[in-house]
């Protein structure tokens, strides 16, 4: 096995450095019964002492002292717990030691001690945050429990806010995450499978559903593209859904994203599955219909006519959002036709001293709106509103009296900016913003022809539209059985199936439970 060697600025003795295969290769070796060799693989791999935040604690223990050490990472370990959990119990035990078939794991009092024989695997689990102990002519390691990431604790949600129902939202702990998820549902059936998902970095991501609900076809879709992954690093949820949802180059999402451990849980008792990582404040449910980007946290929370009253301004928000510029551009300049003559007379005073087409004037103002909304959200939160209203107001203003818009265009621009932020899902958001210009350009050219045209095509689009396997548009089309809580909910007593394009084990809610 070849190395080259790391220079040392301290003088101290050269540690040789593997090369990338030499280290795969390694890796591969098993865990041998003499400590020093264990130890001189440990500084090779970890390139002691160069990197500073690894330490290794040498002991010896029992009454033949047997030599032993402890490897861990400092920035990412819990000190105590190897001193109280670790080190004390073995070096106060006084047990005779001499003979290998000692079981230590009697002597630590640690939650789980994992034995590996392996030295890729005690890697991994450094790696990790746990202590990994070495003892001397034993052709194994043992693994503690031991990690301790720092992170933030449970707040709010900022993306999904409610007025009624939980307050609490993930964070970018994958054990705080599943926690939340496992207060809501106390069930033995909820299964959580762990998978590596990157070569260098080595992120884990979580794999929760509910094995006697969730469907055995879509679970195996998702194991296999999970397990198809051939990166370097795949730092956050946000980043997974990009490699795994079916069409990458689409403009509307297939993964649904969330923060809110509430809505979750009613996914997975819907049979949905869900993805947990750590560094990511949210979770990746799939699959996901256009209805789950459409609906909200609180739609359940709130009483049915409440909860309905709701969606239905949501679904006005989506209409104006989308088509109430382009129809401002079909009327001026195709359809004048269809306006009152009054307000025609009045519409046409306004542009009377205006340079531009409604093109240009609809596209000024749609363009200075979202980079207000842009620079809303990047500024320092203190200015951050502040800079948006007083900027809206501004140049909504000074575009008017230098007459480059007219103020009908700057009210319908505000009327569909305004109309676009009843859209909470993000992914869907930025979908609705960018689908509206290209009603506008093709109400542009050819009016309420193109707006038609574009329209029918979009609806063709996402009828053909699956994601891991399931209709987009279900259960609306294709029809499939269930509650039928798509554009509006029912009363909470008749929901008592689970969605039948799931094909669940149990599609009725009340059986069983």
């Amino acid at each position: 096995m070849k190395f080259f060697k790391v220079k040392n600025p301290k003088g101290e003795q050269e540690k040789t450095e593997p090369r990338l295969e030499e280290e795969t290769s390694i890796k591969k070796t098993q865990i041998g019964r003499s400590l020093e060799s264990n130890l001189n693989t440990i500084e090779i791999l970890y390139t002691i002492p160069k990197n500073s935040d690894i330490k290794i604690r040498k002991f010896s223990y029992g009454e033949m002292k047997r030599e032993a050490f402890v490897v861990y990472i400092s920035s990412i370990t819990d000190g105590q717990k190897i001193d109280e959990h670790i080190i004390r119990p073995l070096l106060n035990n006084t047990t005779s030691t001499d003979d290998d078939d000692v079981d230590i794991e009697n002597v630590i009092t640690a939650e789980t001690i994992t034995t590996v024989n392996v030295v890729g695997e005690a890697v991994k689990g450094v790696n990790s945050g746990n202590a990994v102990v070495f003892i001397e002519g034993k052709d194994c390691a043992y693994i503690i429990s031991t990690s301790k990431f720092e992170g933030r604790g449970i707040e709010k949600a900022e993306n999904e806010v409610v007025i009624k129902g939980s307050k609490e939202a993930f964070n970018e702990m994958a054990n705080s995450n599943i926690s939340l998820l496992r207060k809501r549902i106390k069930n033995e059936s909820l299964i959580v499978e762990s998978s590596i998902i990157s070569k260098r970095s080595n992120n884990e991501v979580y794999l929760l559903y509910i094995k006697d609900l969730a469907n055995e076809e879509i679970l195996k879709d998702v194991r296999e593209r999970i397990g198809s992954l051939d990166v370097d690093a795949i730092q956050n949820a946000a980043v997974l859904e990009q490699y795994i949802e079916e069409r990458q180059k689409s403009l509307l999402p297939t993964v649904l994203y969330t923060e809110r451990p509430d809505r979750t849980a009613s996914f997975l008792e819907n049979g949905f599955i869900v993805l947990v990582m750590d560094n990511s404040p949210e979770a990746l449910i799939v699959p996901a219909t256009f209805w789950s980007f459409f609906h909200n946290a609180e739609d359940h929370y709130l009483r049915f006519v409440f909860g309905n009253f709701i969606r239905a301004l949501r679904l006005l928000a989506l209409f104006i959002t989308l088509f109430i510029s382009a129809i401002y551009i079909s009327v001026t300049n195709y359809h004048v036709e269809m306006v009152p003559a009054d307000l025609l007379l009045a519409i046409s005073a306004t542009r009377e001293i205006v340079p531009f087409p409604a093109i240009v004037e609809i596209l000024l103002m749609e363009i200075a709106f979202e980079l207000i909304r842009e620079a809303g959200l990047r500024v320092p939160s203190p200015i951050g509103p502040t800079i948006g209203i007083v900027g809206a107001l501004i140049l909504g203003q000074a575009a008017v009296q230098a007459n480059i818009v007219s103020p009908l265009v700057v009210i319908i621009v505000a009327l569909g900016g305004l109309s676009s932020f009843a859209i909470g899902d993000i992914s869907m958001n930025f979908s609705i913003r960018l689908i509206r210009f290209l009603f506008i350009f093709s109400a542009a050219f050819f009016g309420f022809y193109g707006m038609t045209a574009l329209f029918t095509v979009g609806i063709v689009y996402l009828v053909s539209m699956k994601s891991f396997g399931v209709p987009y548009l279900a259960p609306m089309t294709p029809t499939y059985v269930s509650s039928k809580d798509t554009i509006f909910r029912r009363m909470l007593k008749n929901e008592i199936l689970r969605p039948g394009y799931l094909k669940p084990k149990d599609l009725e809610k009340k059986s069983g439970e």
